[in-house]
C-alpha cells in the first residue's frame, strides 16, 4: 500500500525533499530509528533483486563464485594494509564491548572486506593451480563518516556486491577489468535506463590501496554527480600486504595481482531520481518487478463479465510480470494513483464498452498517454509500448547528460559551466595539489572520472597552466 497523498512539491522545485518523498510514498524504502540507515521495502527490495540476479548471472558465466565472510573484522586484518584502513578509518563503525565485557581487541563492522577475505585468500592459493581465484559477495556494509544521509543514495549501511579476484599475471588481472564493466555498463543502460560517463579515477579520487580505479558516473537531475559501479585495479598491493603467494610454472614464488569491483543499492536511488516525476515513481520495464497492472471498471451488474474479460486478458499477457486488480473496495481512480505513484510501466483499464467495442485502453506511466488497443492486438501493442517506455527513458536521461556536458579550457569557463550545474570535461595537469586547488577554489568540485581513451592533448592545464596530462571530467557530486 502506498501513502494516499500526492507529491508534496515538484521535482524542479526542491530535488531533494521531492526525491525523499517519492521513494517513502512510493513504497521503495524508509528511514529507522538508527541513524542514517534505512528500511528498504518489499518494492525496493524487489528491484534489488533483479539487479542482483541480473548482475550475478554474468559474473557465473565469467566463472565467479558466490562465497560469504564475516561482518566483523579484527583491528589487526586491518592495520595489515596502512594506505586501505587510513581511507576507511573515519568511516568505521567498532564493536568494542560482548555483553559487559570488553573484547581483548576491537572489531570493526565490515566497511568493506578485503582485510578479512585476503587472511583466508593467503591459505587457499599456494600453486598456480589455484589461479585463478574468483569470489564474490553479496552482503551489506556499514560505513559511519557523513552527516547528512540521503535514502539510496547516501545511508550509513547499504548492499552491493563485493568481487575479489586474484590472477597470475597482470594481464590477466587488467583484462577483467573490460568484462566487469561491460556488465555493469549492460545493467545501468539496459535494466535501469541510466547513461554514464565511463572512465578512470585521478590518483587524488581512486580507491585507497588500488593501482587505478575505473567508474560509471551518472548525473543527477539538479546537476549534481554521483558515482555508480567501479572496478579496481589492486595489482599486488593487497597480495604483498597479505601474504597471498603462489609458485608459479618454474617453481618461483610470485605474488597475486588483483581486483576488486561493486555495484550497490546506490543504483535504485539514482534510477528514481533520474526518471521519476512529480506523479511519484517512474520505472523501466525491464526493472520493474510489476510491469503491466490490470484494472476492471465496473459496475455491480457488470462485475461478473467484466473480470470474466479481465482475467482472460491477464492470461493473453502471461509472458509479462502482470496483475488484475479486482479490489471493489477501492475506486478505479484510486487504484490509478497506487500504481502512478508505484511506477507500474503500463495500466491497462477495461469496462463493460471497451468489451462491447472489443479494445482496452493502454496508459504509460512515463508520459501518461493513453491509447486505444482492440484485445486482438494487446500481446504485441503491449510488448512494443514496454519496450519503447525502456528506449524513451534511457533517450531522455542521455539527452539531458549529453546537453548538461560542457567542453571547457580556461578556469573562467570552468567556473561558469559549473555555476550553471554542469559537468565539465576540461585538460588537467594531473598534480594532485591543483587538484585539491581546484576543489578549494571551487566550493567543492572533484574530479569524477577521466575518460578511457585519452587523445594527443595539446592544451594546457585549465587551473595551472601547465602541460594537460588528461581531459577529466569534474562536477559537484554526493
Amino acid at each position: 500500500m502506498v501513502d494516499e497523498k500526492g507529491i508534496a512539491v515538484k521535482k524542479e522545485d526542491d530535488f531533494s525533499e521531492w526525491f525523499t518523498d517519492v521513494v517513502v510514498k512510493s513504497g521503495v524504502a524508509e528511514y529507522s530509528s538508527v541513524s542514517g540507515c534505512l528500511v528498504l521495502k518489499p518494492l525496493g527490495y524487489e528491484i534489488w533483486d533483479r539487479i542482483k540476479n541480473y548482475v550475478d548471472a554474468r559474473f557465473k558465466k565469467l566463472g565467479i563464485k558466490n562465497a560469504y565472510f564475516p561482518l566483523f573484522i579484527p583491528e589487526k586484518l586491518l592495520n595489515k594494509e596502512k594506505e586501505h584502513f587510513e581511507g576507511f578509518t573515519p568511516e568505521v563503525a567498532w564493536v568494542t564491548h560482548a555483553g559487559n565485557t570488553k573484547l581483548d581487541e576491537r572489531l570493526a563492522v565490515r566497511p568493506t572486506s578485503e582485510t578479512i577475505m585476503y587472511d583466508s585468500y593467503k591459505n587457499w592459493v599456494r600453486s598456480w593451480r589455484d589461479l585463478p581465484l574468483k569470489i564474490n559477495q553479496w552482503n551489506n556494509v556499514v560505513r559511519w563518516e557523513f552527516k547528512h544521509p540521503v535514502l539510496l543514495l547516501r545511508t550509513r549501511e547499504f548492499l552491493w556486491n563485493e568481487g575479489h579476484t586474484c590472477f597470475a599475471t597482470q594481464t590477466e588481472a587488467e583484462a577483467e577489468g573490460k568484462d566487469i564493466i561491460s556488465i555493469y555498463k549492460d545493467t545501468t543502460e539496459n535494466m535501469l535506463a541510466l547513461p554514464g560517463f565511463i572512465g578512470k579515477k585521478t590518483d587524488k579520487e581512486k580507491f585507497a590501496g588500488a593501482e587505478y580505479t575505473i567508474t560509471i558516473e551518472h548525473l543527477l537531475p539538479h546537476g549534481r554527480a554521483i558515482q555508480g559501479p567501479d572496478f579496481h585495479y589492486d595489482g599486488q598491493n593487497f597480495s604483498k600486504a597479505f601474504g597471498i603467494k603462489f609458485l608459479d610454472k618454474d617453481e618461483k614464488e610470485q605474488y597475486v595481482y588483483q581486483n576488486t569491483f561493486a555495484i550497490s543499492t546506490r543504483e535504485i536511488g539514482v534510477m528514481i531520481a533520474v526518471h521519476s516525476d512529480n506523479k511519484g515513481l517512474v520505472l523501466p520495464p525491464e526493472i520493474a518487478p510489476l510491469q503491466i497492472v490490470i484494472i476492471p471498471i465496473f459496475k455491480a451488474e457488470d462485475r461478473e463479465k467484466v473480470l470474466k474479460e479481465a482475467e482472460k486478458l491477464k492470461y493473453h499477457l502471461k509472458e509479462f510480470s502482470v496483475e488484475l486488480d479486482d479490489r471493489d473496495y477501492y475506486t478505479p481512480g484510486w487504484k490509478y494513483h497506487e500504481y502512478e505513484m508505484k511506477g507500474v510501466p503500463l495500466r491497462i483499464e477495461i469496462g463493460p464498452k471497451d468489451i462491447e467495442k472489443e479494445q482496452v485502453v493502454f496508459v504509460r506511466r512515463d508520459n501518461h498517454k493513453k491509447e486505444f488497443v482492440k484485445i486482438k492486438d494487446v500481446e504485441k501493442t503491449a510488448k512494443e509500448i514496454l519496450d519503447d517506455i525502456q528506449k524513451s527513458l534511457y533517450d531522455k536521461a542521455k539527452s539531458f547528460l549529453d546537453e548538461s556536458t560542457v567542453k571547457i579550457t580556461t578556469f573562467k569557463e570552468f567556473s561558469n559551466a559549473i555555476n550553471d550545474k554542469k559537468i565539465v570535461l576540461a585538460p588537467f595537469c594531473g598534480d594532485i595539489a591543483c587538484e585539491e586547488d581546484i576543489k578549494q577554489k571551487s566550493d567543492g568540485v572533484k574530479s569524477l572520472n577521466m575518460p578511457l581513451e585519452q587523445k594527443n592533448i595539446s592544451e594546457k592545464c585549465f587551473c595551472c597552466s601547465k602541460p594537460a596530462k588528461f581531459w577529466v571530467h569534474f562536477g559537484k557530486s554526493y
